[in-house]
């Protein structure tokens, strides 16, 4: 049953721009899905569904992995989400900082997560309109913040 619900959630969201839980579950509860929010809720954090801008201001909700298949996203993906979601990069100490449009934190850092960067990378933390990357040195927040200004420098 979970595997089907999730393919037919990856399917939605595909054929519909869903850009809330409580839309994704009215569209379950239609095609025969009898879910709850919470289900809907573990199903987006298992698919590693994030959201990304669809234009005018609207959102909806895109697989950041293939289902059950988590493969890195693709260089040029990075940049055309990353920039489309990143508005400002700095950092101080061992910390860089990732300010992004509102609600496109999580969206932009999955996608950071998901591409291989050096071994200096301690870790990740988002919130709603910022997320932090921990370097190991200062000179690596310079380097990886140097780095990421590069994807949006045509702003």
């Amino acid at each position: 049953m979970k595997t089907a619900r999730h393919k037919k959630i990856l399917e939605l969201i595909e054929q519909y721009p869903i850009d809330r839980q409580e839309d994704l579950l009215q569209r379950l509860n239609e095609v025969g899905f009898s879910v709850t929010q919470a289900t809907v809720s573990r199903d987006i954090r298992e698919l590693h569904l994030v959201k990304v801008s669809a234009g005018a201001g609207q959102y909806r909700y895109i697989s950041a992995t293939s289902a059950g298949n988590p493969q890195r996203h693709s260089p040029n993906r990075f940049e055309m989400i990353f920039r489309e979601s990143v508005l400002k990069i700095d950092y101080a100490g061992h910390t860089v900082l990732v300010k992004c449009f509102s609600g496109m934190a999580n969206a932009a850092c999955e996608l950071f997560d998901s591409m291989q960067w050096n071994h200096e990378v301690v870790g990740t933390l988002s919130g709603d309109d910022t997320f932090l990357i921990l370097m190991r040195t200062e000179q690596d927040a310079h380097d990886l913040s140097d780095t990421l200004k590069e994807y949006i420098i045509n702003k």
